[in-house]
Formats: structure tokens, C-alpha cells, sequence
């Protein structure tokens, strides 16, 4: 295992290690975490700085029978304290610098012990102070019990905290091993860049385990970075949220080809524009590289795939995000309003799967409510071709009634404007659709060059220029669409 970056909790460890070390370090803090009282059944909540040994807290956690909850380091103090209340006097496993600038005091309160990975503080126990702690046994709990709590997105609020199992993990990666199986027959190095809180990463870890390639854990992914990296190492599989993809297209002129070596391109999370996964494939020289494309959900696990070849142009329709996976996932749409649903008539995704989360944390009613004879609503809207096809649209609070798909929209600018990093299309304040574009390097639009791009699309009100990083987003870097309606509609400007 390769990181791009120090572990808080192991210093020391450098950034190359065995996996033998690495489980070695898991067992070690699962010894802490049981010194400081930590016994099975109970909740450790994880919210720190952003680093790998996150998801490594969570899996010392595990191994003594305790449930992680993990929260994104990107998440406010005024929001992890509510999410603290909600799980009940938890553990919190936090440190100095999120004491200091981001948690209140009243953290103190609402958890049974603070416990601190790095730095000090009155009142809180530094774990390194526990180093040398006698090992403990490994504690297995039953497959239907508790084993790891992630929270949503958050595009649409607080978020709320998904409760995943033993067998819910399992049911998650089953079929993503099998399709991953026939696709890499060889040993390959896979790069990831995936949320340490988010449960994508523990399936993607397992996959890659279980078949022995090298990981290469990535923190940071600043282009000029990660460049450096890939041309270094040559990494055949890149696993990395949509919103890093586009990041990552100006490694494609990179003259060191650091993506020459990629076999396979995986995103989950969300549906990814066209534009960015050619560039992609073109950017490697492997025989015939694929893009795969997972879609589903925190709640769900991955729903339908899709695979993207060279062959396909960038016409092709990128709202098309995939099919079942043959016996483990089922998919339908049900009409908003009694008509059949079509691309001119959205109706409402929901997706049956045995890898479903068992409840919303201390929000069961919430949960109820999403589900109808065993089938979860996804939030989404789109439709099914004859061929059985799911088109995502756009998600049912972001629909602009008589506009069509947004994302769609997005998908065709992206196409034609080579210089945008990022464009959302949300409501302005009298309901008119506003797009809300960042460009490559910052650079003032190109506004003749924007009216020819939008000039086959629904009237739109004029562009809004940001900065991508003042966009609000979520752990896995989706913009929070509402939040940024929000935000225009007070009057934000950039």
C-alpha cells in the first residue's frame, strides 16, 4: 500500500507499507480503543482531519465488535454535533485542530469519552498515550448486526446516518467483484482517490485485497500531484469520484502520459459527462480501456452499471447510466402522474437489492418512507428505453418544470466549451434556470462562445461565474445544488 500522504495516528510508518503492517496498525489501535473502554455494540464516531486512517479507525473499531460512524472532515461542527447527538453518548475519535476551529464544547457533553489521534486537550484521551496497550482478540459480530454507520450526501439537508450490516456490505460487493473479475484477468495497481467516510471505499478496498494488487491511497488531488504519481507509478485502475475525473482531464496532455497504463476507469456516486470519460480513454494506450460507470447510492450500494469504450463518441447520450447487475440488483420506474414514464415524462427511480442500509440512525419513520415493497426511491427521476436502460435525468428536488434534464443540459455544454471545469443549472429565484459555470484556470468566460454552446438548449438565464472551490460540496465532491440556489438567491456572487 502506497500513500500520498502521513497517517496522523502512525507518523512514523512513512507512506509504502505491507498490508501485513497495515493490519498490524489495525490491530494495535483496535487494542487502544478497547484500553479506553470501548466494547462491542457501541458507536465510535470518526470525525478528524482528512487522511487515510479514517477508514483504518473504522476498521480497528470493527475488529473489536464496535459500530464506526464516520464523518467527513468537510462537515461543519454545528452539523457533527447533531450528528453526535443522534447516535447517543458515542466515542469521539477526533483531534486537536477540529477541537480548535470546528467542534463546540458541547461535544464534551453529548459524547461518553473524546479521544484524540493527535494533539491534546483538557478533558479529551490521547490514543497515543495508550500505545503498548496488550492486544485483544477480534471480536465477530453476527452478519444482520450494525457494522458500519455513513452519513448521505447532505445535498438536501442535514444529513442522515445510513446503518450498513455485515450482510448489507457483502450483498455490495458481490457484484462488483464478479464484474470486476473477467475485466482484469492480471495483477494491476489501483489508484483511488474515494472519501475515507464513504462505503464505496471499504467494497473497492475488499476487491483489491482479495486479488492482491497494489493500492495507492490517495488524500490530495491536485492534478500537478497526482500527475507526478501516475507517472511514477503507472497505475492500470483509477477508482475517483465523477468531479475528480474532470479534474484529472488536463493529465491527458500530460507529456509523461501518466494514464498511458490505465486498464480500467471507475466512478460511482454519479452520473459523469461524456466529455471526461473520452478524454480519459483516449489518454491511455492499454489495448481497450474501459470506463465503468456504477450507479446508485449511500442507502442502496451500486444499482446499474455501464461500460464505456473508445467506440463510443462523445454523442453518446451520457444520461444513460447503466443496466442491473444480473441477479443482485432489480430496477423501476413508477409515473409521477399516471402517465407512462419518457424522457419528456420522468418518473421516480427505485432500485431492490439485498445490499439496501437496514435504517436511517434514529430516523426509522424517515426510512419508511422510502421504501414500498421491499423497492428504495433513489430521489431520482428519469426513465427506462425498451431496452431496458435506466436514463437518469435529474434528482426530484432539482427538477426545473418545463426546462427537460438539467443534466443533460450540463452534458451538452460540457461537449462544446472545452475551457469549463464546472456548470450546474439550478432555479434562480423566479424559477427561470440559471447556470452557474467555473472555468479552467479561472479564466472570464467566453460569452460568444457560450451563446453558440447553449444556443440548441432551453432559454437559460445569463451565466453566473464562480470559483470551482467556492462551490458548496459534499463528502464526495458533488455540488450541493440547493445550497448554491440558496446562495444566489441571497444575492452570492463571485
Amino acid at each position: 500500500m502506497i500513500l500520498d500522504h502521513d497517517l496522523d495516528i502512525a507518523p512514523g510508518l512513512g507512506r509504502r507499507a505491507t498490508v501485513a503492517e497495515i493490519a498490524d496498525l489495525i490491530d494495535d489501535f483496535a487494542s487502544r480503543l478497547w484500553a479506553a473502554r470501548v466494547r462491542p455494540g457501541q458507536r465510535v464516531v470518526v470525525y478528524k482531519s482528512d487522511a487515510f486512517d479514517i477508514t483504518l479507525l473504522a476498521c480497528a473499531a470493527a475488529r473489536i465488535g464496535a459500530v464506526p460512524v464516520l464523518l467527513s472532515p468537510k462537515l461543519d461542527g454545528a452539523t457533527v454535533a447533531e450528528l453526535v447527538r443522534r447516535t447517543d453518548e458515542p466515542f469521539l475519535v477526533t483531534d486537536q485542530t477540529k477541537l480548535e476551529h470546528e467542534l463546540p464544547a458541547e461535544v464534551f457533553d453529548l459524547a461518553d469519552k473524546v479521544l484524540l489521534t493527535k494533539g491534546s486537550w483538557p478533558g479529551a484521551v490521547e490514543l497515543a498515550g495508550l500505545a503498548g496497550a496488550k492486544r485483544v482478540a477480534p471480536v465477530t459480530m453476527p452478519p444482520e448486526h450494525p457494522t458500519l454507520i455513513t452519513h448521505t450526501s447532505g445535498t438536501t439537508g442535514t444529513p442522515k446516518l445510513a446503518v450498513h450490516t455485515g450482510r448489507t456490505l457483502q450483498a455490495r460487493y458481490r457484484p462488483q467483484a464478479a464484474v470486476v473479475r473477467p475485466l482484469l484477468p492480471g495483477r494491476e495497481t489501483i489508484a483511488m482517490h474515494v472519501s475515507f467516510v464513504h462505503s464505496r471505499l471499504i467494497t473497492a478496498l475488499a476487491i483489491s485485497l482479495f486479488r492482491g494488487f497494489p493500492i495507492l491511497v490517495l488524500a490530495d488531488s491536485d492534478p500537478a500531484h497526482v500527475g507526478d504519481l501516475f507517472a511514477q507509478l503507472k497505475p492500470g485502475i483509477l477508482e475517483a469520484h465523477p468531479n475528480s475525473f474532470m479534474e484529472w482531464e488536463e493529465l491527458a496532455r500530460d507529456p509523461r502520459r501518466p494514464l498511458a497504463n490505465v486498464k480500467l476507469f471507475s466512478s460511482t456516486f454519479d452520473a459523469i459527462h461524456p466529455r471526461t470519460v473520452q478524454t480519459m480513454l483516449n489518454a491511455s494506450e492499454r489495448t481497450a480501456p474501459v470506463f465503468g460507470q456504477l450507479y446508485g447510492q449511500s442507502e442502496i450500494g451500486p444499482a446499474v452499471v455501464r461500460s464505456f469504450s473508445r467506440r463510443r463518441g462523445l454523442d453518446a447520450d451520457g444520461r444513460c447510466v447503466g443496466m442491473p447487475f444480473p441477479g443482485f440488483t432489480d430496477i423501476r420506474v413508477v409515473s409521477r402522474d399516471g402517465n407512462p414514464p419518457s424522457a419528456t415524462n420522468p418518473g421516480f427511480i427505485e432500485v431492490k437489492s439485498d445490499g439496501r442500509i437496514v435504517t436511517y440512525l434514529g430516523e426509522q419513520e424517515r426510512y419508511d418512507r422510502q421504501v414500498n415493497d421491499g423497492w428504495w426511491r433513489m430521489g431520482d427521476v428519469g426513465y427506462r428505453t425498451k431496452w431496458g436502460c435506466v436514463h437518469l435525468l435529474d434528482r426530484e428536488v432539482d427538477v426545473i418544470e418545463g426546462f427537460g434534464s438539467t443534466l443533460a443540459a450540463e452534458d451538452t455544454l460540457f461537449a462544446r466549451l472545452e475551457e469549463l471545469a464546472e456548470v450546474v443549472i439550478i432555479p434562480g429565484p423566479d424559477g427561470r434556470a440559471v447556470p452557474v459555470v467555473c472555468t479552467k484556470d479561472d479564466v472570464p468566460l467566453d460569452l460568444d462562445a457560450w451563446k453558440a454552446a447553449a444556443a440548441t438548449l432551453p432559454p437559460m438565464a445569463a451565466p453566473v461565474q464562480w470559483k470551482l472551490g467556492e462551490l458548496p460540496q459534499t463528502a464526495t465532491t458533488k455540488i450541493k445544488r440547493i445550497e448554491l440556489a440558496g446562495l444566489l438567491a441571497a444575492g452570492g456572487t463571485r
